[in-house]
């Protein structure tokens, strides 16, 4: 299965020069812990994130004015992305190696597709094991209705 089928295709995005209030406005909106930074020409290229931690850590945390603050002074810049016809155990390997548990996720041009979290993992992973003990339960009438 592709990373591209379990993605969230609702990201939600700001340009880096918006103020970190706004960014912090966003995800209360939309109830998410992260925006994805994109460039500044009208192209959902994904540029950098900001999270709910970065704000608290390095504006909160120091006193600074979230509404001077830009985006483009906090986001994480050295972004990794995920494409999206890469393998949801590939995806996973990736997070485990640069310790993230966000990823955006791309199209074979750079454009962004969705974005991929360790909660959405968790619950594709929760689902598959529902399913394998579904199907344990299922053998075992089977089995039993075969020696009848």
């Amino acid at each position: 299965m592709s990373i591209a089928g379990v993605c969230n295709r609702r990201v939600v995005v700001i340009d880096r020069e918006e103020s970190v209030l706004q960014a912090a406005r966003l995800m209360r909106e939309h109830h998410v812990g992260d925006v994805v930074v994109t460039s500044t020409n009208g192209v959902k290229m994904p540029v950098g994130i900001v999270t709910d931690r970065d704000i608290v850590i390095s504006v909160v945390a120091l006193g600074l004015d979230a509404e001077v603050i830009t985006v483009g002074d906090v986001m994480y810049r050295q972004l990794v992305t995920v494409p999206g016809e890469q393998g949801v155990f590939e995806t996973i390997q990736l997070m485990r190696s640069k310790g993230i548990r966000r990823l955006p996720v791309i199209d074979d041009s750079g454009l962004l597709i969705g974005i991929v979290t360790l909660d959405d993992l968790l619950q594709l992973m929760a689902e598959e094991f529902g399913e394998i003990g579904r199907l344990i339960g299922r053998e075992r009438a089977v089995e039993a209705h075969s020696r009848l």
